[in-house]
């Protein structure tokens, strides 16, 4: 019975998202709105608590903020120099096959994922490797998803991923070994979806061609 007004809280931000009543922005609003109502009824919330609540939101929005400011300097660079072209002579020169830059491309956000948090990974290389796999035929959104799937392979890959150490920091009476453990399922799992959406792109754009 602890648990009923978070189960309550996700039903309603799942369903309204799904349901197309609300976008997932909106349903975070209905979530932090509902999570607010909820600690008024039970009267948890105090004044300190509220107080922190809005520094710790200020404080993540400053940090975002920050890192969408550097990353849109960063693509207006790139497409102020010949990076994007350069790279497309290469992948020409080398005469690699679309399949294996693709694949290259997955194992470079892998690596990064063990190191960096996925807003900022994706804001920096993508300006970069758009222009290069629309080059080569590839579907737009297609690639935004396999982005999307590369990136939290990458962020739950041991030893390093970013995740790993947020559930740490959370379950600090886990050992680490044990977290490592917990994730390889998922790691396989996520590597079997992404080969089959890299062998069938179809699979990943029936939805989207419906709203066509």
């Amino acid at each position: 019975k602890d648990v009923w007004a978070v189960a309550l809280l996700f039903i309603v931000v799942m369903g309204g998202i799904y349901g197309g009543v609300f976008t997932a922005t909106e349903g975070a609003g209905m979530g932090a709105f509902g999570a607010l109502c909820f600690a008024l009824t039970r009267r948890v919330l105090t004044w300190r608590t509220l107080l922190d609540a809005l520094v710790e939101s200020a404080r993540t929005t400053a940090m975002l903020f920050a890192i969408l400011t550097g990353a849109l300097m960063f693509a207006e660079f790139v497409n102020y120099t010949s990076m994007p072209g350069d790279l497309k002579n290469l992948v020409t020169t080398l005469d690699l096959s679309p399949i294996m830059v693709v694949t290259a491309i997955c194992a470079i956000y892998v690596i990064l994922g063990t190191a960096m948090e996925e807003l900022s990974m994706i804001l920096l290389t993508v300006p970069v490797f758009f222009p290069l796999v629309v080059h080569l035929g590839f579907d737009p959104i297609w690639f935004g998803i396999l982005i999307v799937v590369v990136v939290e392979i990458g962020l739950i890959s041991p030893p390093v991923g970013m995740n790993l150490f947020v559930l740490n920091a959370l379950l600090p009476h886990v050992p680490t070994r044990t977290l490592f453990h917990g994730v390889l399922p998922f790691m396989v799992a996520d590597v079997v979806r992404l080969a089959i959406l890299i062998a069938f792109p179809a699979i990943s754009l029936w939805l989207p061609s419906l709203m066509r």
